[in-house]
C-alpha cells in the first residue's frame, strides 16, 4: 500500500471536504503522512493553524478506518487513487487553488495528454443542441486526432458529447458527483462502463457518497480544472454549466459557446456569456480550432503525410535545448513529466516539442509520451 496515498485520504476527511484548506496545508507541509507523523506538533509545521484544526488533526482514528475500507474496495474493483505528488495527477488541475487532495480513477485515459477540452450544457438538451455536438466533436476530429473530451455524465450535453466522442474515436473522461461504487445517473451506465477502456471515469469522492446537489457544484470545477478550455452548447439563463464556465474563468482557462436563437429558453444561457463577454463566440470546430492555436495538428499530419527529411544538425534553441537534455537523460517522457522538470509551462512544452518534431529530433509515442530519435 502507497503509504502517502492512505494519509492524504485519511486527510480529505480530516479537513471535512474544505479542497483548499487540504491543499494549503499538504503543500506547506510536503506530505500527508508527514503532517500525520507531526498531529501532535502541528502548530509547529502550520503556525496560523487554527486551534480547532490543531485538535482536529491530532486524531485520525476514524479517518484511517475510512481510509483502509476504501483502499480495499478500489483494489477490488481496479481504482486508482492520484495524489499532486503523483506523475499522472492532472497538471492543469494542480494550478488551481482548490485542486482536490485525492482524486480516484478508473479508466486508461492519460489525464496529462497535449490537449483536453470540457464540453457541457444543459440537462434539457435540444434537437439544435444535439445536431452541434455531433457537427462539432466530427469536425474537431478531423482537424485534431488526439482530444480528450470531458464531460460529467449527465443528462443532456455531458451524455451527448460523452457518446458522440466515442463514436469518432475519443477517449472521453466523465467526472462524477459521488463516489465509484456507483453510476448517475444509472441509465448511463453502458456508456459509463465503455468510457472505463476508452477514456475513464474521475471523482474526488470516496465511495459511499450520494450524488447531493452540493457535489455537482464542487465536481463542476474539476470539469474545468482538468480542461485546457471549456465549451458551452446550451444552457439556460441560469444553470450548472454557465457555473463551470464561470469557474472556467476564474482559473484564467478560455471559455467559448455556440449562439442560439434570440427568445429559445436553452439558447439564453450561451448568448448572455457571449454579450457579456465571458465567453467567445464559436459556430464550428474550425473557429475553436483557430482560437486556441490549434493549428499545428493540422501541419504536423500534412508534413507527416509529406514525409520529413530529418536534420542531422538541427539548430536549436536553448529552450529546445533543455528538453532535448532532459530526453537525453530520460527518455519516452510524457508533457506533464518534462514541464516539471523543464521548469516550463505544459502550453510552452507543447510548443517546443511541436518544433521539435518538425525538425525531426523527437516523435510522439502511444500513452502521450516522446522519444528522441537523434
Amino acid at each position: 500500500m502507497n503509504q502517502e496515498i492512505f494519509y492524504a485520504m485519511a486527510l480529505t476527511r480530516l479537513t471535512n471536504f474544505n479542497f483548499q484548506l487540504a491543499l494549503e496545508m499538504y503543500k506547506t507541509v510536503g506530505s500527508a503522512q508527514k503532517l500525520y507523523e507531526h498531529r501532535h506538533k502541528v502548530a509547529d509545521l502550520i503556525p496560523d493553524c487554527s486551534p480547532r484544526l490543531v485538535a482536529a488533526l491530532k486524531d485520525w482514528g476514524d479517518a484511517m478506518k475510512r481510509a483502509e475500507y476504501e483502499l480495499k474496495y478500489m483494489e477490488e474493483h481496479q481504482i486508482r487513487a492520484i495524489t499532486p505528488l503523483d506523475d499522472d495527477y492532472p497538471q492543469r488541475m494542480l494550478e488551481c487553488p482548490d485542486a482536490p487532495l485525492v482524486l480516484y480513477y478508473k479508466g486508461n485515459a492519460d489525464l496529462n495528454q497535449q490537449k483536453i477540452i470540457s464540453i457541457v450544457g444543459t440537462r434539457h438538451i435540444t434537437t439544435y443542441g444535439q445536431d452541434i455536438t455531433h457537427r462539432f466533436i466530427s469536425e474537431l476530429h478531423e482537424m485534431c486526432h488526439n482530444v480528450l473530451i470531458v464531460s460529467g455524465l449527465a443528462y443532456g450535453v455531458d451524455i451527448c458529447a460523452h457518446r458522440n466522442a466515442l463514436e469518432n474515436g475519443y477517449q472521453t473522461l466523465g467526472v462524477l458527483a459521488h463516489g465509484l461504487d456507483q453510476i448517475y445517473p444509472y441509465h448511463h451506465r453502458d456508456t459509463a462502463a465503455e468510457m472505463t477502456t476508452h477514456g475513464g471515469l474521475l471523482t474526488e469522492f470516496m465511495t459511499q457518497t450520494n450524488a447531493d446537489k452540493v457535489n455537482f457544484v464542487r465536481r463542476n470545477r474539476i470539469v474545468a480544472g482538468c480542461a485546457d478550455a471549456t465549451i458551452v452548447i446550451e444552457s439556460a439563463a441560469k444553470g450548472g454549466s454557465l457555473i463551470t464556465a464561470e469557474i472556467a474563468q476564474s482559473y484564467n482557462r478560455p471559455v467559448f459557446a455556440f449562439p442560439g436563437n434570440v427568445g429559445r429558453p436553452y439558447s439564453e444561457g450561451c448568448n448572455h456569456i457571449i454579450r457579456d463577454k465571458a465567453a467567445e463566440l464559436i459556430t464550428s470546430a474550425s473557429d475553436f480550432v483557430e482560437a486556441m492555436g490549434w493549428q499545428d495538428d493540422i501541419i504536423r499530419q500534412q508534413a507527416l503525410a509529406g514525409g520529413i527529411e530529418r536534420q542531422l544538425f538541427p539548430e536549436l534553441s536553448a529552450e529546445e535545448q533543455k528538453i532535448v537534455s532532459l530526453l537525453q537523460q530520460t527518455n519516452d517522457l510524457q508533457i506533464n513529466v518534462l514541464s516539471v522538470h523543464a521548469n516550463l509551462s505544459i502550453s510552452q512544452v507543447t510548443a517546443l516539442l511541436f518544433q521539435l518534431e518538425m525538425k525531426g529530433v523527437v516523435k510522439a509515442m502511444a500513452g502521450g509520451t516522446y522519444h528522441l530519435i537523434l
